[in-house]
Order: C-alpha cells, then structure tokens, then sequence
C-alpha cells in the first residue's frame, strides 16, 4: 500500500511532466514576455534578500516591521506558479538575455524541488524575519544556500 506522501509525489510529477510536455507551442511573443516577467520576479527577488542581508550583515539597522515585510514579499514571488513563467523554449540561446539552462526541463523535478526548497526558505524567513537579527541572519543562509543551488543547476553564464 502506498503512503499518501507517495501518492501526492506522483501526483506531482505527473502534472509536472504533463504541463511540461504539452506546453511547446508558444510565439517568439510570449516566449519574450515570460522571460521578461521572469527577470522581473528575480529583481524583486534580489530586491527583497537585498533588504534581509543588508540587516543581517549589520549594513542596515535592524529593523522587525520592515524585515517581516520584505520576508512576506518576498515569500509571495517565491510562491508564484512556475508554469507561466518557464516556457519551453525561453532557454539561453534561444530568447535574448535569457540565462535559463535547457536542464530546467530536461530536469524538471530537480528544478521543481529546488522552487520548492527556495519557497520552504522564504516561508520560514517570514518567522525568523521578526525575531531578531540573529534569527535573521541564520534564516538568510537557507535562503541564500537554496538561491546558489538553483543558480549552479539552472542558470546559465552571462550573456
């Protein structure tokens, strides 16, 4: 008898699979769009970690509202639904500036369990990001750790 986590690990990876099979058939448009909205959520991204890691590096006086706000926004762009912003087709070398590796499909769980681990490390900042700067600080090596492992797999040199 399976468990129920196995039965939801393969329910996953049967959407994924199929979303990700079915899903080559868009413009040169689209493709352009969705690598644009994806620098977009990266810049928010790089935007609201800036804020974090300049208060738990002691750059910037510690601050809980503004840490719990920066860690909230930034919990909700980890959390956006990945199917609309990595196309098929939007790899390096076939959409300017994009820096998404082809592994990003070839090797879609792996890349799924990477967003998974970088939305689990946004989510658990939201708590650390109020307590303390030290909690802060310890909540920002998860997040940067689950940023340079997608990084290393995922992203391509510069263009």
């Amino acid at each position: 008898m399976q468990s129920k986590f196995s039965l939801s690990l393969s329910a996953c990876i049967l959407i994924i699979m199929t979303t990700l099979a079915g899903a080559d058939n868009y413009s040169n448009s689209e493709l352009k769009k969705a690598t644009a909205a994806r620098h977009s959520q990266m810049q928010m991204i790089a935007y609201h970690t800036g804020l974090l890691s300049e208060m738990a590096k002691g750059s910037t006086a510690y601050n809980a509202d503004l840490a719990t706000a920066a860690a909230e926004n930034l919990a909700t762009v980890a959390s956006m639904k990945r199917i609309t912003l990595w196309l098929i087709g939007s790899e390096q070398g076939a959409i300017a500036k994009s820096r998404a590796k082809s592994e990003i499909w070839s090797d879609s769980i792996g890349f799924e369990k990477t967003a998974l681990a970088f939305e689990a490390a946004s989510n658990a900042m939201i708590i650390a990001a109020g307590q303390n700067v030290d909690t802060l600080r310890t909540a920002m090596s998860s997040i940067g750790k689950s940023c340079q492992s997608c990084h290393e797999s995922y992203r391509g040199p510069k263009n």
